[in-house]
């Protein structure tokens, strides 16, 4: 199967979770068989064209004109989008299915879908209106009805939690059949060979500290706000502990000053961005892991805690909710609840054979439901769906032209033989 992949970020730009998703499942295609071809935005000194590891990556420069504002900037990139797909078909032929992740690529996704007849699917990794809890400005409110008109344009639609699921049938009142449950995966070797690193860990806090770790942005729904408001409670009852936050975001400074006013200065360090082989290595030196988000339509990073042998905190929430099952192979607390934050991450800290136990069971579940070669197989069967859609619809068309010709013809030939008729009455 030849399958074009449209997304506004592909590594090394790496804007949130939606490049590492299509990376890794074009990847495990690849692996399976298809060709999969990749159009993505052009950033830094990347080439416009490369062979990754059999993916044909293709990136498109936006317009030399400044645009106007963020959605101008998005218009302008689908445009691009456009002629380089166009360039690709009429070199190599047209696609088996175009896959289309998120509002940002709507556009080019619909005008191609409508040019050359190609079932489109669509991922809709998170909503508009979920983000911002609701919609509440113009701006918003053009991504929302965007959303609407990528899924609707779409043969059918995947997304990655029943949360998820859900929400588009919400939001857009999508029939049910046609949005696919699908979780996002994992590479299941990526901490193989990995130790625990103990000088890279003394750079953040000292032996006897047990490290409490958040990765990810930091923005509202990631909830880094509530975490840092347990704090207190922890250190009352666990006085040696450090709540390590990793990564860049919006609300940096107003995290840090939350710190400064809490007087916590010495027990929360921000260590900014972190690169993959860090990253590793901070969750090997971890000794519990919390996502306190109050947004999180699926929550990978929860999978990376998992497998790499940390036990791990997280919200009720959107996929969390769904990945985790209290106190068998991690934890749960209430959203935006600071207190049962605390309580949920004490007892891991007061408990080792608890976390032993939740740290297997994590290992196993990841292994065997978060794989890419189920994912990208039943990723394929959508992939048929929509193709078979297709040309249903494509037949039902033709059909109902063909139906509608011979009603046509008939009634010339009834209108001419009632001319006939008419004029033979009259000789």
């Amino acid at each position: 199967m030849k399958i074009l992949m449209l997304t506004w970020e592909y590594p090394p730009r790496i804007v949130g979770g939606i490049a590492r998703v299509v990376n890794d499942l074009s990847k495990r295609l690849i692996k399976d068989g298809h060709e999969v071809h990749v159009i993505t935005y052009k950033e830094g000194d990347v080439p416009y064209y490369e062979n990754d590891k059999g993916v044909y990556v293709h990136r498109v420069d936006n317009y030399m004109i400044n645009p106007n504002n963020f959605i101008d900037w998005i218009m302008q990139l689908n445009f691009n989008m456009v002629a380089k797909a166009n360039e690709i078909i009429l070199k190599e032929g047209n696609f088996d299915v175009i896959h289309a992740h998120d509002w940002l690529v709507a556009y080019a996704a619909k005008t191609l879908k409508n040019s050359y007849g190609t079932p489109l699917v669509s991922t809709i990794h998170a909503t508009e209106a979920g983000r911002n809890s609701g919609i509440h400005n113009e701006v918003q409110r053009y991504v929302n009805d965007t959303e609407w008109l990528l899924t609707y344009e779409s043969s059918e639609v995947i997304v990655n939690s029943n949360y998820m699921k859900n929400e588009l049938q919400r939001l857009f009142g999508l029939p049910y059949e046609k949005i696919n449950v699908i979780p996002n995966g994992i590479n299941t070797t990526a901490y193989t060979g990995i130790e625990k690193d103990y000088e890279f860990r003394r750079q953040y806090a000292m032996d006897n500290e047990k490290i409490i770790l958040f990765m990810g942005r930091l923005v509202y729904e990631k909830g880094v706000q509530h975490l840092i408001s347990a704090m207190p409670k922890i250190l009352d009852r666990y006085h040696d502990a450090k709540l390590l936050i990793a990564g860049k975001g919006g609300m940096e400074s107003e995290l840090k000053a939350q710190v400064e006013r809490m007087g916590l200065g010495d027990k929360v360090y921000f260590t900014g961005y972190l690169n993959a082989r860090q990253v590793s290595k901070m969750y090997r030196c971890a000794d519990v892991s919390v996502f306190p988000s109050t947004y999180e339509p699926f929550g990978i990073v929860a999978l990376e805690a998992m497998l790499a042998g940390v036990p791990t905190v997280v919200s009720d929430v959107g996929g969390l909710n769904e990945i985790v099952a209290h106190g068998v192979d991690g934890m749960k607390s209430y959203a935006g609840n600071s207190n049962s934050l605390a309580d949920s991450i004490l007892e891991l800290l007061f408990k080792p054979e608890l976390c032993d136990n939740i740290v297997k069971k994590a290992k196993v579940k990841v292994k065997n439901e978060y794989n890419w070669a189920k994912i990208a197989q039943d990723t394929h069967f959508t992939y048929q769906k929509a193709i078979c859609q297709t040309m249903a619809e494509r037949q039902a068309n033709q059909i109902a032209q063909e139906k509608a010709k011979k009603a046509k013809d008939g009634s010339e030939l009834k209108n001419l033989l009632h001319f006939n008729r008419g004029q033979q009455a009259y000789a």
